[in-house]
């Protein structure tokens, strides 16, 4: 079985599930966490070199503000565990999206994650908090504005490969596979510029019950996409 190189998620469901267990929606988002943990250890297991998760959209500060509290406790006691577990299982962990908005305790953490994880060659760990594509894209752009007035770049000098240079995901490859878990058919905001030629999987799956055999679901299914031609492989 051919694995991708690069699988993206979108970690939908959490609230669903819980509800459907009879818990609180914050049941849903700390079992959704646990479950993260594992999957990256079976991504790794099954040969997937990098792996990009939707943990908080710039869209999210809408949610009711018990839910936000919640979650940014939550951020701030995985960030922690992700120090530890990237230690021990080698794993270098990048983080997309805008930490301006985010208090100053989780900025710091998530800068001790990033640092201490930086020489470590196993799974390539992405978690894109605070993002939006159309907010990452803007800052892009702001940063080849600036550039170019200061004469660093010229406008014919921009290409598709160097714009990409300015993205969060800058030396990250672009997605082979999208998975989007709870039944939702929609990218949310989630790396616009970086799925133009991605495969899509969608499953009705809530997150925290997404396992490593749904997961070779996903790649067996990729599998039968044709990358080269487009649409689907003959038998």
């Amino acid at each position: 079985m051919n694995i991708p190189n690069h699988v993206a998620i979108i970690l939908d469901g959490n609230g669903r599930w819980a509800k459907s267990k009879g818990m609180p929606r914050n049941y849903g988002h700390v079992r959704g966490a646990q479950n993260l943990e594992v999957i990256c250890r079976d991504a790794y297991n099954m040969g997937i070199k990098y792996l990009t998760v939707y943990l908080f959209s710039t869209e999210n500060w809408k949610r009711s503000p018990d839910e936000v509290d919640a979650l940014m406790k939550l951020f701030r006691r995985y960030t922690k565990t992700c120090i530890r577990t990237a230690r021990d299982n080698n794993m270098k962990v990048r983080v997309l999206g805008d930490p301006t908005a985010l208090a100053d305790d989780l900025q710091e953490s998530l800068k001790k994650l990033v640092e201490s994880s930086k020489d470590n060659t196993g799974l390539n760990f992405q978690i894109a908090i605070n993002y939006g594509s159309r907010d990452e894209i803007v800052r892009a752009i702001r940063k080849v504005a600036a550039d170019c007035v200061d004469g660093q770049l010229k406008p014919e000098e921009i290409t598709e490969e160097r714009f990409s240079g300015y993205l969060d995901t800058a030396e990250v490859p672009d997605p082979d596979l999208l998975i989007r878990t709870s039944g939702e058919q929609r990218l949310s905001n989630y790396l616009l510029w970086q799925l133009a030629y991605t495969e899509f999987y969608f499953t009705e799956v809530p997150w925290p019950a997404f396992t490593k055999e749904e997961l070779a679901k996903a790649i067996e299914k990729y599998n039968k996409r044709d990358r080269r031609y487009g649409g689907v492989k003959e038998e």
